[in-house]
């Protein structure tokens, strides 16, 4: 504590009320992670219509989402390590480093001719998937961690489909004009593509955001460790070397199964759903001239319903049922994909509402993976680590996931079934699957209580 105390902000906050604390944290990683956002999504705001990749029939922009996912994945798995290893002390530095290589990324994919935009989206998504685990780190193990995961997890459901439409309108020159008044930089910017193309959309999003990322992460990195009393509700939260994360994983085997199982078909749901929102809107018949903030009316929607589903468990003290509330909300959201699709079948309900649904179904699943599903799993466990492992494990074969449901879209399934038939089909076989997996792994860990003793628990 007393490097922290050092620290004005750190000090104030160990010294505020709870709410003044939960407040604070929210608005910096929220404002964190959502910058992270422009660097990382808003490509897919760009059709490359008419466009193959090197004449074949694989269209321009399928590859470049592909490419993305597969350095995403990458950095996935590379975070199963990195991200449960780093100390408190390096995070800041390697947030800003992470965040310096996407942009750059991002400024190789605008000079490159199109063809070859491929390898340099690559290399933007290899840094941007160890961001969420950083972020977390210094949210995970306190009394209030599902208001400020639920905070947290709100920001990248509400960018993906602001940085879009921030895309539109950097192309369509509506907000293009200020950032080119920065000395130096909006010259040597300028010159260089001369006018906002779809190859250079995304760099020139990304410079926008990158004051506001540097604010946000000096900022999140005053916040202090968790208290005592988070450690004695919430289990102390430790980094992880490889033979504590192999413990952890044969421990409770079975029950990671079933949720890499679900999360590997979630992951590949989620992520087709986000890349590919401008032409499924499309194909339902909402123009993009007449609906330029469609995706982020959608997306609005789907936020407050899942921060407020969320937030309900931070009223469950008790761990263990805090568990059967988080997998309540991430059945909950596969059963409503489910029927929101068999709505829209039945033309209950108009295309812009069936798409908020679905996206309320899937995030109201997908969150908790990365929030308060893994917290909670360690606090009812009494298992001493860290959820980013957890989070990191189910990450990695996630965008395993979407990259093999991309795969398949292209060489199996029929030419003559477009995204929007695509997408419906996956929203039933969602709902199967994912129902299933969840409520296996729901009875496994419930089975594991608080009284476990092994290796790496706490015995009490």
């Amino acid at each position: 504590m007393t490097d922290q105390r050092q620290k004005p902000i750190t000090a104030f906050l160990l010294n505020s009320s709870e709410i003044v604390f939960v407040f604070y944290a929210i608005f910096v990683s929220f404002s964190t992670y959502f910058c992270m956002y422009a660097f990382r999504k808003p490509f897919a705001a760009a059709t490359f219509a008419g466009l193959q990749f090197f004449g074949t029939t694989i269209k321009l922009k399928k590859a470049i989402v592909i490419s993305q996912i597969i350095g995403y994945a990458l950095s996935k798995y590379a975070g199963i390590k990195i991200c449960s290893e780093i100390s408190p002390k390096k995070r800041l530095f390697t947030l800003v480093f992470l965040i310096l290589f996407a942009e750059s990324a991002l400024i190789i994919y605008g000079i490159l001719p199109n063809n070859y935009k491929v390898f340099a989206i690559f290399l933007n998504g290899i840094p941007l998937g160890m961001v969420w685990g950083l972020v977390v780190w210094y949210l995970e193990g306190r009394q209030t961690s599902e208001l400020l995961l639920a905070g947290l997890s709100c920001s990248f459901i509400l960018a993906s489909g602001i940085v879009k439409d921030f895309g539109r309108a950097v192309m369509g020159g509506v907000v293009a004009e200020w950032w080119l008044k920065i000395p130096l930089l909006g010259t040597i910017i300028s010159r260089l593509m001369g006018e906002v193309s779809e190859g250079w959309m995304p760099a020139v999003v990304g410079l926008h955001f990158l004051p506001f990322f540097f604010i946000s992460v000096w900022l999140l990195n005053q916040l202090p460790q968790p208290t005592e009393a988070d450690i004695e509700a919430r289990t102390e939260r430790e980094t992880m070397d490889g033979s504590e994360r192999l413990s952890f994983l044969k421990h409770f085997l079975l029950g990671i199964i079933l949720l890499c199982v679900a999360y590997f078909f979630l992951t590949a749901y989620r992520d087709y759903r986000d890349n590919y929102q401008v032409e499924i809107f499309n194909e339902l018949g909402y123009v993009y001239e007449d609906n330029k903030t469609i995706i982020t009316q959608a997306e609005t929607i789907v936020a407050f319903g899942v921060i407020c589903a969320l937030a309900l468990i931070y009223l469950i003290k008790d761990n263990r049922l805090g568990l059967i509330g988080a997998y309540g909300i991430m059945v909950s959201g596969i059963v409503l994909m489910g029927i929101s699709t068999t709505l829209l079948d039945a033309k209950i309900i108009d295309g812009f509402w069936w798409m908020t649904l679905v996206g309320l179904g899937a995030y109201l699943t997908y969150v908790p993976y990365g929030s308060v599903l893994f917290d909670r799993l360690i606090a009812h466990t009494k298992y001493i680590g860290t959820a980013v492992f957890a989070i990191y494990v189910a990450d990695a074969i996630g965008y395993t996931g979407s990259i093999s449901v991309q795969l398949y879209e292209d060489f199996f399934a029929s030419d003559k079934i477009g995204v929007l038939a695509f997408f419906r089909t996956l929203t039933y076989l969602m709902s199967i699957v994912g129902a299933f997996c969840l409520l296996g792994s729901c009875f496994y860990f419930l089975n594991r209580g608080d009284d476990t003793v092994i290796g790496g628990a706490k015995d009490e």
